[in-house]
């Protein structure tokens, strides 16, 4: 028997201050997603992605489609929450999800995140 995958996490806030420069963010290229949900891509190289994605505070709980990592995932949560089937991550968590993870996410409340893809992400839903 198979244990369940769970998400490796650990709460930052007690080792780093983080400060969002909202002027910054304003002026990066966003691409809207819908639902609520932009994403503006900060560094790509083969497979692997850096991006960023923003939630409005309105945005539904199905805002992000299930999906799979083929490499894993990691993600610090730098604004807001985000919570999927393995646990809730407040700002200042970061977060890996094994290779060949999936979830399905979800926000609460206005929410950035900071996203590393190793190999990008498939959507299953």
């Amino acid at each position: 028997m198979t244990e369940p995958m769970r998400a490796l996490t650990h709460e930052l806030q007690p080792l780093v201050r983080m400060e969002l420069n909202e002027a910054a963010l304003d002026a990066l290229t966003w691409r809207d997603f819908g639902k609520g949900v932009e994403l503006a891509k900060l560094a790509r190289e083969g497979k692997a992605g850096l991006v960023l994605y923003r939630v409005a505070a309105d945005a539904p709980r199905d805002a992000f489609a299930r999906h799979r990592h083929t490499g894993g995932e990691a993600y610090v949560v730098l604004k807001g929450v985000i919570g999927d089937q393995y646990g809730r991550y407040p700002a200042g968590s970061f977060v890996w999800l094994p290779p060949t993870s999936e979830h399905e996410p979800w926000a609460e409340g206005e929410t950035i995140v900071l996203v590393l893809w190793p190999e990008g992400v498939q959507v299953t839903s």
